[in-house]
């Protein structure tokens, strides 16, 4: 039973990723585009959003940010986000450009001006 549980907690703590090795910790980028999907979740949420890259074609990208209840301490519930909500969100780019990945820093919903990442508390750890 001890090893069993040793061998479960050591998957747990290896499965966790850093973002330094996940994401460029200098570079940040910014896209503008459509939510596909929104999933509110810990330890981490996702956002899907459908935008253009730098060449402009249009891709699916996976924008990670924090987990359920520390966004919910700084005010964002399942039901903040919206399939078809255009954003625009600024972030640190995945590894793999070719991925379309990114750790948000701020997003933008121009529509009624929701912000988030820009006060003091708003981040991702």
């Amino acid at each position: 039973l001890t090893l069993s549980l040793l061998i479960v907690c050591a998957a747990s703590a290896y499965a966790h990723h850093s973002f330094a090795s996940t994401y460029h910790e200098t570079k940040t980028i910014k896209i503008e585009g459509e939510i596909k999907q929104f999933q509110f979740r810990n330890p981490h949420s996702f956002i899907t959003v459908e935008a253009p890259d730098e060449t402009g074609g249009i891709y699916r990208w996976g924008i990670e940010w924090g987990g359920a209840s520390q966004l919910g301490g700084q005010g964002i519930t399942r039901y903040t986000l919206k399939v078809g909500d255009v954003v625009v969100i600024t972030g640190r780019p995945g590894r793999t450009a070719a991925d379309h990945r990114m750790l948000m820093q701020t997003l933008l919903r121009k529509s009624d001006g929701l912000n988030w990442g820009n006060r003091a508390g708003e981040v991702v750890e």
